[in-house]
């Protein structure tokens, strides 16, 4: 094939298809990963009418161990190599820390922490040996936030994914590969439905939100040109910006009113 393949983890809605599509627009074939089969074979079905471009289904679950060397091998039996990732398959645990069992946090970190790593670390030798590579690693703005109270582990974990894209992108961009973190705020998609808080971003003035499209173009664009993190919009830029040079005791305190509204939703007073 002439074409060039990007693995896309959590393909099946929201960002990741918008991602899917938007690379499918740019001519690259795609290997889509969730754990819906139906959605991917959708999705497949649609990129191949619209753009002409081959999809390898490949239904996974990220929060099993084994699931991104069993990921890599199913694309290397199709006779492919990975070009481009796009680690974007990711959820929310609502409740303090000691709420979930310590299960379901392992679970988190496999989805969010391990399983991102372990890609990148299985693609990038390839990469650089072939001086072209592309990979988009999926965070937020609440990486730049201060911690809040509930959800404990996502700021914390898209925080890592900042500075571990960061480094990546020093690493390898001698090397033809390129790495940016995408950092969207709020965007419609499943996201808020599925982790049980659309009633309270619901709330949210509509200038906060972004569609899952406008952020994929604004990442596909950021990882063409090499730029290390991408925030989506010019209102989260200015929220990242403002936590950046508000006092530390002051950005604290903040995001400790904002959890409590989150807190109540959660049903935890």
């Amino acid at each position: 094939m002439t074409r060039k393949l990007c693995l896309i983890t959590g393909a099946s809605a929201g960002i990741g298809a918008a991602l899917a599509r938007e690379f499918a627009a740019h001519g690259w074939d795609l290997a889509l990963t969730a754990r819906r089969k139906d959605r991917l074979q959708d999705m497949a079905e649609e990129l191949k009418a619209q753009y002409g471009v081959e999809s390898l289904i490949i239904p996974a679950d990220l929060t099993k161990k084994t699931a991104p060397k069993a990921i890599m091998k199913a694309i290397s039996e199709a006779g492919r190599q990975v070009d481009g990732l796009i680690n974007n398959a990711g959820y929310g645990l609502p409740g303090t820390f000691t709420q979930p069992s310590w299960k379901d946090h392992d679970q988190f970190l496999q989805v969010m922490l391990t399983a991102p790593l372990e890609l990148c670390h299985l693609v990038l030798p390839g990469m650089r040996e072939r001086r072209f590579g592309r990979i988009i690693n999926v965070a937020s703005l609440a990486g730049h936030m201060p911690g809040s109270s509930g959800h404990t582990l996502y700021a914390a974990d898209k925080s890592f994914l900042i500075k571990f894209s960061e480094s990546l992108n020093f690493e390898n961009s001698e090397h033809g590969v390129h790495v940016s973190a995408l950092c969207p705020g709020f965007t419609y998609s499943e996201f808020h439905d599925v982790n049980d808080t659309r009633p309270m971003v619901s709330q949210m003035p509509n200038y906060m939100w972004k569609t899952a499209e406008y952020v994929a173009k604004s990442g596909y664009e950021a990882v063409e040109r090499n730029v290390p993190v991408r925030i989506p919009g010019t209102v989260n830029k200015a929220i990242a910006a403002l936590v950046k040079i508000l006092p530390d005791p002051l950005g604290r305190s903040w995001m400790k009113a904002q959890s409590a509204k989150f807190r109540r939703q959660d049903g935890d007073q």
